[in-house]
């Protein structure tokens, strides 16, 4: 399987993606390991996750997602290194508990290096942006974590265009370690956010791009097609808004497209993302066979004219 590599890093990744959000939610512990395991085996190696995930889940405080990953990493010797872990920090894990200071980064890292029971994260991220905080303190920052072992490469996540570029400058002005990834909402359905701009930011400081919601919370599956459907899982409730004259025209392009490649609405919206330049889409799934229909998507080619049926569908 080819592997793209990470913006300017030696980070060489397979073209898809685990989201780790569903660990600790909608996957337990012995689902998240029957995932895992079967991703390594058909070769992807990125591991996506968060600090706070899953804080939203009743009685869960966040660090769920990491706990169940070093869990499985302890447990299965020698996978530490055929994977590439990225996890992110930034979001509110508690009163007073966020942002991207010097102080609150130092701290956090520590606590995902313990819940993931690894000595250094691959791809340590900003998960949102903190306009309090100094681009050059968290890339400060930043660079003590690398100089020390602890990171690899560092990525931005829900970046605007001006403050990605802020960022870059200062990367380049003072020697901190540079943003190699952006991390920003992309698919099918979203597409205005960030083509235009960010993507153009992108290409020109040659940053990988790892989409997240890469199947707009399942809506691109096509299991959403009438309002009888939003019952069908806990994120039901945030397609409602997609199931619109757009969203069911982007639903039959898919189904079009599907017919001619003999491929599923899911693996089509895969392969779009991936012939539009992107590095990896995440996606998450609950089951093995749910994983080995998306991981069928990433080694997909769409041609030229079934990626125009896309973007003709996608159109905004």
């Amino acid at each position: 399987m080819k592997k793209r590599k990470l913006g300017k890093s030696a980070l060489e990744i397979a073209p898809l993606a685990f989201g780790g959000n569903v660990f600790g939610w909608t996957a337990d512990e012995a689902t998240s390991f029957r995932l895992l395991d079967a991703f390594v085996a058909a070769g992807f190696n990125l591991i996506d996750t968060a600090n706070s995930y899953s804080r939203w889940v009743p009685g869960n405080q966040g660090g769920e997602s990491e706990t169940i990953i070093g869990n499985w990493l302890r447990r299965r010797p020698g996978v530490r290194a055929q994977v590439l872990i990225a996890t992110k920090v930034g979001s509110e894990m508690g009163p007073g508990q966020s942002g991207l200071s010097k102080a609150y980064i130092l701290k956090e890292v520590e606590r995902s290096l313990q819940r993931l029971g690894t000595d250094h994260i691959d791809l340590y991220q900003s998960h949102w942006d903190d306009e309090k905080t100094p681009v050059d303190e968290t890339l400060e920052a930043y660079g003590q974590l690398v100089r020390a072992g602890k990171v690899r490469v560092i990525g931005a996540s829900n970046f605007t265009p001006a403050r990605l570029s802020a960022s870059l400058e200062s990367s380049a002005a003072h020697g901190y370690p540079r943003y190699e990834s952006l991390q920003p909402e992309y698919n099918l359905y979203a597409r205005a956010k960030f083509e235009g701009e960010l993507a153009d930011l992108c290409r020109k400081e040659e940053l990988g791009v790892i989409p997240y919601f890469s199947l707009a919370s399942g809506f691109l599956t096509g299991k959403y097609r009438s309002e009888a459907d939003f019952g069908k899982s806990p994120r039901g409730q945030r397609v409602q808004e997609m199931l619109n004259d757009r969203g069911r025209r982007i639903l039959a392009a898919l189904d079009q497209v599907g017919r001619e490649v003999n491929a599923t609405p899911a693996q089509v919206a895969l392969a779009w993302l991936l012939a539009r330049g992107v590095t990896a889409p995440i996606a998450s799934a609950t089951s093995v066979e749910q994983l080995n229909e998306l991981m069928q998507g990433a080694t997909l080619e769409l041609s030229q004219d079934a990626v125009q049926t896309l973007n003709a569908a996608s159109a905004y």
